[in-house]
């Protein structure tokens, strides 16, 4: 997630800025019918919503869920202690286990690449040999299967920019002001080359250190530059031809990589999110469409300044190659002169992360959150199946794209309910198919969100990272906040919500294929030591405690055992709303107890971000992103040293499954 201020006392995520005016229903709206029936809200009567917020026994939740319970030895899902807050520049973890970094932004990676200089006065030529920046979303890809040795695939979503100042805030070290003063085509382009993807081929010695394999064939920097290919129904549309292509398939770079998914047969999925913030225009004037304005394209100046040295980011002299941008992109980590593919049967969106999963019957389904207030999650089926050793290698270039829509269900006051998935498709859903907007399948998929609007989604506090249960199949969700939510419903609860809350739901017949499913929440983050009245919905949900109360749910995964990990990157200030809170942390929960337990706080001005695992679950891989965001960190090299995003590796000291 990307917070274009410097200082969290003024800052304004470009997220938390709706750019949805539909007529749709929030999905605060469905909460509150459930719950205003019963006038919970008003006088705390209602029965379930006591339970749900601690006033009684508990809610029992999703029927069945119970099944996931436990590890794989039959001991209780979680062994580790909670550690309290903390609010100084380090990274803290619970007691038995040991964090170390590796790959900070900059560490040398390709052949030639220069050794960090630590002052951040590389040039571009430099930073694409080089590490990127703002370490994201991730996955560990184990070579032969081993668990000492594999491919660390990970986004760099962006560089930390001060747009009130205008400048960049550590690209280029403590010469950020300087810099900006004498903007070149080079600046742009080291910026450019900071973000994308990194394959970095890693292994693990006898001392269990882990290092970067030396020369490896494997070593890829992906960025703002490299070429990839537009597939899929869209791929080759008018809407997608511009000056520099007038193919319509070819396209250079992806940009504001933030969360990721990865495939069965071996390849990942990097998610463009903000990708908005890159386009503007010199013009001097608003000259933005209505579908520009609805994904929150810049009306002038855009956030990172590209559009000055790199006009096909202006979008008034090129108005469609921000339709370029905005999609899931597939690429092989094990060919590195593979094309990169951006998949157009997913839809555009902001794009948060991809989460995997197949139906009863093998076909590839990919769950996805719309990261901005009031926008939606959605689900894509593929056509065809998932064949075991086969070739796979379009299997997600064809299928349907489907959009949920929450409802309060038939039990009124018990934050939980129904919902259908609506399917987006201009030739067989009624309401497209009289839309003269969307003259084709192919404008469907380039204005996902207008289409969504039409078929009459449910506008969501934010949808942030989905993980599937690898037991149940039950799909879980990070709602991170949304200050600016007016209108409740029973999924979305709280106005000017600025906790967040984790909602999941069960496909029926536990099919992914399936277009109707259930859904509760599973915790309302709060603060219970400032608004201590647990009838008080800004105190949270009964698992949230002093001991555990966080706020911006992110990141999330699921272990091979079934323990739910939750990233934050929310307010850190510790005060006001946020006393106790500390920094921005890491939270492992019981998927059937629903208890949290705090597991790692990060350094100053951090988000906590990226998850993955070798496959003995012994070995956990998380990135530290953007430290110093205001300008008060010197992770991790301590001292005086400008911050740097980084990966930390955490082993439990006995050599033990990570969280028991």
């Amino acid at each position: 997630m990307y917070s274009p201020d410097s200082l969290q006392s003024t800052a304004i995520d470009s997220e938390d800025l709706p750019t949805n005016l539909s007529d749709n229903p929030h999905f605060q709206s469905v909460v509150d019918q459930a719950v205003s029936r019963r006038g919970f809200l008003r006088q705390g009567t209602g029965l379930s919503a006591a339970m749900f917020l601690g006033l009684g026994s508990g809610v029992a939740g999703l029927a069945g869920c119970a099944s996931g319970a436990g590890s794989r030895s039959g001991a209780p899902l979680m062994g580790f202690s909670a550690i309290p807050i903390h609010t100084d520049d380090a990274v803290h973890i619970a007691p038995g286990y040991t964090a170390t970094v590796l790959a900070p932004w900059g560490t040398p990676l390709l052949a030639a690449a220069p050794a960090f200089k630590g002052d951040g006065s590389e040039d571009a030529a430099a930073q694409a040999l080089q590490v990127g920046d703002n370490h994201d979303g991730m996955h560990f890809f184990a070579l032969d299967g081993k668990n000492d040795e594999g491919l660390l695939v990970m986004n760099h979503e962006y560089c930390t920019v001060n747009e009130k100042k205008k400048q960049y805030t550590w690209l280029f070290g403590t010469q950020g002001e300087a810099v900006a003063k004498k903007w070149s085509r080079d600046h742009v382009h080291k910026a450019m080359n900071a973000h994308g993807v990194s394959v970095i081929h890693i292994q693990r010695d006898g001392q269990g250190k882990w290092s970067l394999a030396k020369d490896s064939i494997y070593h890829r920097r992906i960025t703002a530059h490299t070429a990839m290919e537009l597939t899929g129904p869209a791929a080759g549309d008018a809407l997608l031809q511009t000056k520099g292509d007038a193919s319509g398939r070819r396209v250079f770079g992806t940009i504001n990589n933030c969360g990721n998914g990865w495939t069965p047969w071996g390849t990942y999925l990097t998610c463009e999110e903000n990708f908005n913030n890159y386009f503007g225009t010199t013009a001097g004037e608003d000259r933005r469409t209505a579908a520009q304005k609805r994904y929150g394209v810049s009306a002038q100046a855009s956030t990172f300044m590209w559009e000055g040295h790199e006009q096909r980011f202006d979008y008034v002299k090129e108005p469609q190659e921000s339709h370029r941008f905005g999609w899931i992109v597939e690429i092989d980590p094990f060919n590195p002169t593979s094309i990169p593919k951006k998949r157009t049967a997913l839809g555009r969106i902001k794009h948060e992360n991809a989460a995997f999963t197949l139906t009863k019957d093998g076909r590839a389904v990919v769950y996805m959150g719309d990261d901005q207030a009031h926008d939606y999650i959605y689900k894509f089926i593929s056509d065809g199946k998932y064949v075991k050793g086969g070739d796979n290698s379009r299997l997600l270039d064809s299928g349907k794209l489907y959009v949920a829509r929450f409802g309060a269900g038939q039990v009124v006051g018990d934050f939980a309910g129904t919902g259908e998935w609506l399917l987006l498709d201009k030739s067989a859903n009624p309401k497209l198919q009289a839309d003269a907007s969307f003259a084709n399948q192919a404008a469907v998929l380039v204005h996902t969100r207008l289409a969504a609007d039409a078929v009459g989604a449910t506008k969501m506090d934010r949808p942030e990272w989905v993980a599937v249960h690898p037991h149940t199949g039950e799909v879980y969700v990070t709602l991170t906040n949304n200050s600016s939510r007016k209108v409740v419903d029973e999924a979305n609860p709280r106005e000017k919500n600025v906790y967040g809350q984790i909602v999941r739901w069960r496909e029926t017949a536990a099919d992914a294929a399936a277009t109707t499913f259930e859904w509760d929440i599973f915790v309302l983050a709060g603060n219970p030591a400032v608004h201590s009245d647990r009838k008080d919905l800004r105190a949270g949900s009964a698992n949230v405690t002093a001991d555990n109360m966080f706020n911006s749910p992110d990141g999330l995964a699921f272990d091979r055992d079934g323990r739910l990990w939750i990233e934050t990157d929310g307010q850190y200030s510790n005060s006001g709303d946020f006393a106790g809170h500390g920094n921005n942390q890491m939270l492992c929960a019981d998927p059937v107890t629903k208890e949290i337990r705090r597991f790692l706080v990060g350094p100053k001005e951090c988000e906590v971000t990226g998850i993955s695992f070798t496959p003995d679950s012994r070995t956990m891989f998380i990135n530290i992103q953007h430290p110093g965001e205001g300008g008060d960190s010197h992770w991790p090299g301590g001292g005086n040293s400008i911050p740097r995003s980084a990966t930390l590796v955490i082993t439990k000291n006995d050599g033990g499954v990570i969280g028991t």
